[in-house]
């Protein structure tokens, strides 16, 4: 059974009326038949019917035990890291989205918990990093923004050689693209804002544990910290989800074209995209994701400055200027300015988030005015640059 069939069919149709799409059970409370007997809900906090429908169907889609719904990724995130004590270290992929930084450092580090980073698209140096302290690896493949490929298999060894968690943000490839449960994670971590939701009008977060004992304490937390996903978003996601593979399909496709034609241009110094050949970690995101290398992309501006980015992500018509990604509409953004201004610049840059690097989200609009709205922006971009120089005594001197 193909992965889309599989995704349909897991949303349950309503018993009581058969409804075809999930119903929102709006509700805060359930009437009790005697203390402690009713029908399986006592509270929303503790469990909604259209959470429970979300939360199985991307428990089905990653191949885990059970999932969580919450109110957003970053909640998703902290309910993972509320599984460690103060103590314990974090081993992360040091291109990591701004947000998970910011929580590591400014939340968790001051309650005990050590966080390091590292470059783990070389599974040796997370091997290296790794001390008895470590009881939880984090990784974004693709990591966002210069979308990094770490060989989740080969890291799940280590992870498992030293008895910690390995948790992956599989926000960027979908379970439709990529399951690293079957790699070997232990946890896998959704933005459900971005590809499964898909529509740009929700946010949301997903936990999905391997394990029947992982998912009681994600449960237990979740419960007790109460950041959950309402029955309204809840619904949306689903619905969402039930287009996910062909949003996947057609992302992919088109961002591939995208990644080609920046390649062409002479003022991008350097395409970030898996799905191209010319891409570091090629190979592994061959070797572990099927159906494509989905949309996002990054660029790297041979104009390595805020300005010229600046410029570029103001130029585009098609492309909006926004904060997320995964939408059918296509968006563009600057981490350095936006999504990843928390971290500072040198830790930043480190990881290769330059002044200059700009991220895409291919949406759903025809690939070929996509090229069409890129093309004029950088020759807009191109035009600025030559406004600067001028000619002296047969020199070209900037001006």
């Amino acid at each position: 059974m193909s992965i889309a069939t599989r995704l349909l069919h897991s949303i349950p149709v309503d018993e009581q009326t058969g409804a075809i799409a999930v119903p929102i059970y709006q509700t805060s409370t359930y009437v009790q038949e005697a203390p402690g007997v009713n029908k399986g809900f006592d509270y929303a906090r503790t469990g909604n019917p259209t959470r429970l429908a979300l939360e199985n169907l991307v428990a089905t889609l990653e191949g885990g035990h059970s999932g969580y719904a919450f109110a957003s990724g970053l909640a998703a995130i902290d309910a993972v890291v509320k599984l460690l004590s103060a103590g314990d270290q974090i081993v992360a992929i040091d291109d990591i989205y701004g947000g998970a930084f910011r929580l590591f450092e400014h939340v968790y580090r001051r309650l005990g918990i050590d966080i390091v980073y590292c470059d783990t698209t070389n599974a040796e140096n997370v091997a290296k990093t790794i001390t008895d302290k470590t009881k939880l690896i984090w990784l974004e493949s693709p990591s966002n923004p210069t979308l990094k490929v770490s060989d989740i298999a080969a890291i799940s060894a280590i992870a498992k050689a030293h008895n910690c968690l390995l948790c992956v943000d599989n926000t960027f490839a979908s379970p439709i693209l990529q399951r690293p449960i079957e790699l070997g994670a232990d946890i896998v971590v959704h933005s459900g804002t971005k590809y499964l939701g898909g529509h740009s009008d929700l946010i949301a977060g997903i936990a999905v544990a391997k394990t029947e004992e992982l998912a009681k304490e994600l449960k237990f937390i979740q419960n007790a910290s109460g950041g959950i996903l309402g029955p309204f978003d809840c619904f949306l996601t689903i619905r969402g989800i039930e287009t996910l593979p062909l949003r996947i399909e057609r992302t992919s496709t088109s961002a591939l074209e995208v990644a080609k034609f920046l390649e062409t241009r002479p003022e991008v110094a350097r395409v970030y995209y898996p799905g191209l050949e010319s891409h570091p970690n090629h190979e592994v995101a061959k070797k572990q994701q099927s159906g494509g290398f989905g949309g996002i992309i990054a660029l790297a501006l041979t104009e390595d400055t805020i300005e010229a980015a600046t410029k570029l992500v103001t130029s585009t018509k098609y492309f909006k200027l926004a904060e997320s990604l995964g939408g059918a509409k296509s968006l563009l953004c600057h981490p350095a300015t936006m999504t990843h201004k928390s971290i500072p610049a040198p830790t930043r840059q480190a990881s290769g988030v330059a002044d200059g690097l700009v991220r895409l989200s291919v949406g759903l609009e025809d690939a070929a005015d996509l090229i069409a709205d890129l093309a004029q922006a950088l020759d807009a971009l191109a035009a600025i640059k030559e406004e600067h120089v001028v000619t002296k005594e047969g020199e070209l001197v900037v001006a």
